[in-house]
């Protein structure tokens, strides 16, 4: 489900929009610290990744899921709920 390669999604991560969407009690949202998740664990040989990584990504699947049924009406480029999903690893303009 995730469409980011992790070069790209590390570069969003660094942004303003990135930091400014999503629920966060530490600081990082939980979407921002699942990001950086990602990252390594697709930076990671499919023969390395643990049952956590796995776990992992299959919470991110289903948010993602989730998250795309609830997509807005009208352009979303530059929405939080766009921001909000490229921070778990999915562009919803990708191959739009």
């Amino acid at each position: 489900m995730t469409n980011m390669a992790p070069k790209e999604l590390e570069n969003w991560l660094q942004t303003e929009q990135s930091q400014a969407v999503g629920d966060s009690d530490s600081g990082e949202s939980t979407g921002h610290q699942s990001g950086r998740r990602i990252v390594k664990i697709k930076r990671t040989k499919k023969a390395d990744l643990t049952d956590s990584d796995y776990e992992h990504m299959n919470k991110v699947t289903g948010y993602i899921k989730r998250h795309t049924a609830q997509r807005p009406n009208g352009d979303v480029t530059e929405t939080p709920w766009r921001y909000s999903l490229m921070n778990w690893g999915h562009d919803p303009l990708h191959g739009e």
